[in-house]
């Protein structure tokens, strides 16, 4: 953009070369007109050199109209001879009959009284004219100014030729003064136009300078240099066109300075949106992307833009261009893979200007998946409340309208069926309390009463506990053993005791309920760096791979017959989430099927050291 002009093709040459030609023009013109007029004035003069004198053409009419022809001749011969005028080559004297009665070349005196053959002499003397011609002789290579001038007798009464007088001038100095003068004119016009062009450099060189100033200026001006300003020479038009450029690289640098700010600002919302951004050309190929859109499409940046939209997002076949632009429908695209479960909600909306004119598509990605997951959990938890609560409520009533019909007045049936129907009364009590302590945690409503107590001792108390329930089982044919891991060094963590208490319950009373015979049931405890991990080990039925990822979700159930059979509201394992997540830890499980499973409980830690005291 910024290549060097070269100079003939420069502004800068091209008006010298203007002004140099004028200047051409201008003294060609003059000189040619300078040139005929001092010719003609030359010849007109040298043309009154040449005439002879009235009284000399008196004297030789007179001869000429003498009786004696010879003694006449004399006397012309000799007034011809005595005319000094060294521009005259020859006069000749002819007289009415046109014989030749003088001539002033002494070597060609033998023409001396013979016809004359000349036509013009001829011509003059028939028509009492001047004849003026000027001649050029080939072989001597001169020119050569011929007059012939009739003699008329004005002493009678009556105007009588009584001759003519042949003069041959030779214009050869005429024309070299001519040449001389013109040679000098060509000399001087030369050394003008030399001046005129140099002084048209300077000229020209002082127009351009600032003009040459302003190209730089705008040439930093497109490649975003707006710092200089140009040199204002003066207040005429280029003054002007300084001062105009100036307010324009102001004006240009504020609206780009004001531009990129709005670019900036464009591209930190979009690469802060949570939403994925896609922006088209009329013709449907995307322009901008921004990351968010590129994660959830799973694609790079070079890989998106440039390429269609109906392509990108997999719409070709169901929707064309036509049908978005028109439309602008919502559409939910299913994205999930092996890897990752991925539904986005595409909204399209139209890029127009103020004339009406469609240059574009924005589409929004809006990731709606866990709306989508929290949707399917709503109803099936609506399901499965509905499925637990119809099932006691079933068996109550079925109970309730035979003691209706007359078993209360059976004295061995009417005792059993109302244990029956307190059992399924409790049951659903306990649901209904599982699922306000859920309802609570979800809210956010649920406190903890946190105290730093020995976990270590917690844990052995629960454990000491289910040792005496099984041994004072009413089940003998079941025989469990709890075993023991844990660290020797006493850990103390701050943790409501009632709700830990609670999600240990769930979990052994789950070992216990699910372990063979003679299982044996692991219990360790220990600490790391930042967290004490508790974990409770059985020989039980496992759980299958698929069921691992929804173990801990409300009402799901592995084996739901055998589950509902022991009395389980399907919300324990929820519940124990909820308490362990409220105290900042985690809880996973670890399972094979056929070979048992183990419930990890990781909490927050921080080693108590002897000396800290609280309140």
């Amino acid at each position: 953009m910024n290549k060097r002009t070269n100079f003939f093709k420069s502004i800068n040459f091209k008006i010298a070369l203007v002004f140099a030609m004028l200047l051409v023009v201008t003294l060609e013109v003059v000189g040619v007109i300078f040139v005929r007029q001092l010719e003609t004035q030359n010849l007109n003069q040298f043309k009154t050199q040449v005439q002879l004198q009235p009284y000399v053409e008196n004297e030789i009419s007179t001869q000429l109209e003498r009786a004696n022809t010879k003694s006449a001749n004399s006397q012309i011969s000799d007034i011809i001879g005595n005319i000094n005028n060294q521009n005259i080559t020859e006069i000749r004297v002819i007289d009415a009959k046109g014989v030749i009665r003088g001539t002033s070349n002494s070597t060609n005196q033998n023409i001396v009284g013979q016809k004359t053959t000349d036509r013009n002499v001829k011509d003059v003397i028939y028509n009492t004219r001047t004849y003026q011609q000027v001649s050029y002789n080939k072989t001597t290579n001169t020119r050569y100014f011929v007059s012939i001038v009739p003699l008329i007798n004005t002493a009678g009464a009556t105007n009588n030729l009584t001759g003519v007088v042949y003069i041959r001038a030779n214009l050869e100095s005429v024309y070299q003064n001519v040449n001389n003068i013109t040679l000098i004119f060509v000399v001087a016009a030369l050394i003008a136009i030399t001046i005129g062009l140099i002084l048209a450099v300077l000229i020209s060189r002082a127009i351009t300078r600032p003009i040459e100033e302003m190209r730089q200026r705008t040439i930093q001006i497109a490649r975003g240099d707006y710092s200089g300003q140009v040199q204002i020479y003066g207040d005429d038009e280029l003054g002007q066109l300084a001062e105009a450029v100036n307010e324009l690289s102001v004006r240009v640098e504020e609206s780009q300075e004001s531009t990129e700010s709005e670019r900036r600002r464009l591209d930190s919302v979009l690469g802060y949106m949570t939403d994925g951004v896609l922006a088209t050309d009329r013709r449907g190929r995307i322009t901008i992307v921004n990351e968010m859109a590129t994660d959830f499409l799973n694609l790079e940046n070079d890989q998106i833009v440039g390429k269609s939209i109906l392509d990108i997002l997999d719409l070709r076949g169901t929707f064309t261009l036509r049908d978005l632009l028109e439309n602008q429908e919502q559409v939910v695209l299913d994205l999930s893979d092996d890897d990752q479960d991925l539904i986005l909600h595409a909204s399209f909306a139209l890029i127009q200007r103020e004339s009406g004119f469609i240059s574009g598509l924005v589409c929004v990605l809006h990731d709606v998946t866990e709306q989508q997951k929290i949707d399917q959990d709503r109803k099936r938890f609506v399901s499965n409340v509905s499925h637990e609560l119809r099932t006691p409520l079933t068996s109550m009533k079925s109970y309730i309208e035979a003691l209706v019909e007359g078993a209360w007045k059976d004295p061995e049936v009417a005792p059993n069926f109302l244990k029956v129907t307190q059992e399924e009364t409790d049951r659903m009590m306990r649901m209904i309390n599982d699922l306000l302590n859920l309802s609570r945690m979800d809210l956010g409503t649920a406190r903890l009463e946190r105290e730093y107590v020995n976990l270590n001792e917690l844990f052995n108390h629960i454990l000491d506990r289910f040792d005496m329930i099984l041994k004072n089982s009413d089940k003998p044919d079941k025989n469990y053993s709890i075993k023991r891991d844990f660290t020797r060094r006493d850990i103390w963590v701050e943790v409501d005791t009632d709700k830990i208490q609670q999600v240990l319950d769930n979990i052994m009373n789950n070992a216990i309920k699910y372990s063979p015979d003679g299982g044996i049931i692991t219990c360790r405890l220990l600490e790391t760096h930042n967290h004490v991990i508790m974990s409770i080990t059985d020989q039980g039925l496992g759980i299958p791979k698929d069921s691992i990822s929804h173990i801990f979700d409300r009402f799901y159930r592995v084996d739901k017959a055998r589950s509902r059979a022991q009395g389980g509201t399907g919300l324990g394992l929820a519940i124990s989430k909820e308490v362990i997540q409220l105290h900042g830890g985690r809880i996973w499980v670890e399972s094979r099927e056929g070979e048992g499973s183990t419930f990890y409980i990781s909490l927050p830690y921080e080693p108590f050291e002897e000396g800290d005291t609280w309140e």
